[in-house]
This record gives structure tokens, sequence and C-alpha cells, in this order.
């Protein structure tokens, strides 16, 4: 395979993470109304840990645990802030 190749197979891989992360947003949003109606908090760092645990515990590698920890750190971070601006109304 030449670089070419490898940068469109990159760049497909990246149109379905596009894809994910507005999936997983919408369903996070959907959480945060379930929160919001029953006056829950936005973070819980429980169900954090139990996914950063999930996630390594699944990974094959290359990326290291730490990696995939600060992975899943930033979506869920973008996550909750989404959560937030859409509870605030903006």
């Amino acid at each position: 395979m030449d670089i070419d190749e490898i940068r469109d197979q990159i760049d497909a891989l990246d149109d379905q993470l596009l894809d994910i992360f507005n999936r997983r947003a919408a369903l996070a949003l959907a959480i945060g109304k379930i929160k919001q109606a029953r006056g829950l908090a936005v973070y819980d760092g429980r169900r954090e840990q139990q996914i950063f645990a999930r996630m390594q515990q699944a990974n094959p590698g290359p990326l290291d645990d730490g990696a995939i920890q600060r992975l899943f750190e930033r979506v869920i971070d973008e996550s909750r802030r989404l959560e937030r601006l859409r509870s605030k109304g903006e």
C-alpha cells in the first residue's frame, strides 16, 4: 500500500468517527434531559471510571491504556459541555 491509499483509509475512518461522535453526543443529550428532569448532576465520576475501565479492558492496542483514557476523557468532557449548554438553553 502506498501513502495515498493509507490516507484514504484514514479519511474513511475519520468519517466514521465523526458520525459516531455525533451519535454519542445525541445520546448524552438524551441522558442530560433525564438527569435534568430528575435533578441529577451532569457529572458522574463513578460512571466515567466505569467507562475508562471498560475501554481499557477492551483495548487491543496499539494505543496504551493511558491514551485510551485521555481520548475518552476528551469525548466525555465534550459531551458534558454540550449537556451543560443545552440545559442553559444555549
